[in-house]
């Protein structure tokens, strides 16, 4: 009889290990409250970030720290009640950021990265989802020469550390690429290794049908209770209860607290986010990806219009959507690029979820045999999760895994 597995959580990373453990022979079901790709999947910059071998720590100078303090940045928002409710995650990721801890925590974090492309090419072709996914790379723009330069730096050790291949552009190359953008940017530069993907959440819903195309089966229901009986667990849900040798979690900003109720305490918190689409100018056109690196936000060109993705809100996952930092970056883009109105009738509001030591937790949970872990993927669970879900599903079957991953240990906590 095939292993019968749960995977709780239909975003990348849920509907990776699904497809991953599926194709090897598992009996599985994917279990979520919406569609797949419909949470935090949805709404990202939908950029397969192959460049992206350094997590985002927090800010250390007290330059920076000042600046954000009257909380009117484009990149980094917060309010005092999500500050004070994850003070002690944040006073982790704070520590995590010094100079030494944060050199080590990079090539950990950069052999994940590394693995992002040639896990995502099987399920793309698998899913017949080629349309979606350009391989041109993505434009990271500057204002300054003196920040641009430090960034040329900083890529041009990416490239001898962990292979990122990239270009400087200079105005008049810059201008050959996107002809309509304002001449306050200097120059870029051009990540050439990542993938963009023209509607994110659409990319979720391919692999989750090829997925079911395996035999895969997609519950979408609440889930509403989880517990071990003697060797099996049991999954409780509004529509029925399942049975299963093996239960992976994948609840994105939802890990944390369901883990409580089976005594864990992991440090989670969240970086919120929002996006909103736009029409252009005619006769104006986007053909990049572009983040104004200076100001932190990124516009792409996706099948629903213009996207404008906003930087990171701290505050509690549940709190009601706050749009100022949308309009300061909207104002912002519109001085960049030529957009026209806004396609949306609301912003939409999604949320990162995150781990004081910037990596994700894959793998075994500590005191429950079959019950396995992965979440905490902040910015990159789009880019991820198929490696991810390679991972984990090795881990599941007692194979060999291309990584270590001792730095992935839900027991680092």
């Amino acid at each position: 009889m095939a292993c019968q597995t749960v995977v709780l959580g239909a975003g990348m990373v849920g509907v990776s290990i699904a497809w991953h453990l599926q194709q090897r022979g598992h009996q599985v079901t994917l279990v979520d409250r919406r569609q797949p790709g419909r949470e935090t999947s949805f709404g990202n910059a939908g950029i397969i970030q192959r460049e992206a071998v350094r997590p985002y720590p927090f800010p250390r100078d007290m330059k920076t720290i000042l600046s954000v303090l009257p909380n009117n940045r484009v990149d980094i928002r917060y309010r005092p009640a999500g500050m004070i409710n994850a003070a002690s995650p944040l006073l982790s990721y704070w520590h995590n950021s010094s100079s030494r801890l944060y050199k080590k925590i990079v090539p950990e974090y950069a052999s994940l990265i590394q693995l992002c492309l040639k896990t995502h090419a099987p399920m793309i072709e698998a899913a017949k989802a080629d349309h979606l996914v350009r391989r041109e790379g993505w434009l990271e723009i500057y204002r300054t020469p003196s920040k641009l330069s430090q960034r040329v730096k900083e890529a041009e050790e990416a490239r001898d550390l962990y292979g990122v291949q990239f270009s400087v552009l200079d105005r008049d190359t810059l201008v050959e690429k996107e002809p309509d953008i304002s001449s306050d940017i200097i120059g870029a530069i051009h990540w050439l290794d990542p993938w963009t993907v023209a509607d994110p959440g659409g990319l979720v819903a391919a692999y989750a049908e090829a997925f079911t195309q395996l035999g895969g089966r997609i519950l979408q229901t609440d889930i509403q209770g989880l517990k071990q009986q003697g060797e099996r667990w049991q999954v409780d849900t509004a529509a029925e209860c399942l049975e299963a040798d093996n239960v992976a979690v994948a609840l994105g900003p939802w890990a944390g607290s369901w883990m409580k109720g089976l005594g864990y305490h992991f440090p989670t918190f969240v970086k919120r986010g929002y996006h909103m689409h736009y029409a252009t100018q005619a006769p104006a056109k986007l053909h990049y990806w572009l983040m104004d690196a200076e100001v932190g936000y990124l516009l792409a060109p996706m099948n629903a219009g213009v996207r404008l993705t906003t930087g990171a809100e701290l505050d509690r996952l549940e709190s009601p959507a706050d749009e100022q930092q949308l309009g300061a970056a909207e104002k912002v883009a519109r001085s960049v690029f030529p957009l026209g109105e806004r396609r949306d009738a609301s912003a939409w509001k999604g949320a990162r979820p995150c781990l004081p030591d910037m990596k994700p937790v894959i793998g075994p949970a500590p005191k429950h045999r079959g019950l396995w872990l992965a979440f905490g993927h902040g910015h990159q669970g789009f880019t991820l999760g198929p490696a991810t879900g390679q991972l984990l599903a090795d881990m599941i079957e007692g194979k060999p895994t291309e990584i270590d991953m001792t730095p992935f240990r839900a027991d680092r906590f």
